[in-house]
């Protein structure tokens, strides 16, 4: 019997178990913004408020899902478009 080095590695790898809850800079990461950015989007509404489990705060990886299908229904404001400057 042929041992298949493939099929071992097969066998002894575990699924990938993605966590539901994010940190910060895992939750900017993932919507892909930097920190800042994102905790501008938690204050003006964007994005979800944090979840307390315990000590630890996180963002529920669902509701920046949904937050983030929102964000193309939101009109982009654009500095340059601005009419007070002429």
């Amino acid at each position: 019997m042929r041992c298949n080095y493939e099929d071992l590695t097969r066998q002894n790898r575990r699924p990938i178990i993605e966590p539901r809850g994010l940190s910060r800079t895992e939750a900017a990461e993932y919507i892909g913004v930097s920190p800042s950015l994102f905790d501008e989007m938690v204050k003006d509404g964007r994005m979800p408020s944090p979840i307390r489990i315990n000590s630890r705060t996180v963002w529920d990886r669902k509701q920046l899902d949904e937050a983030f299908e929102a964000l193309k229904d939101q009109p982009e404001e654009n500095p340059w478009d601005d009419d007070n400057d002429h």
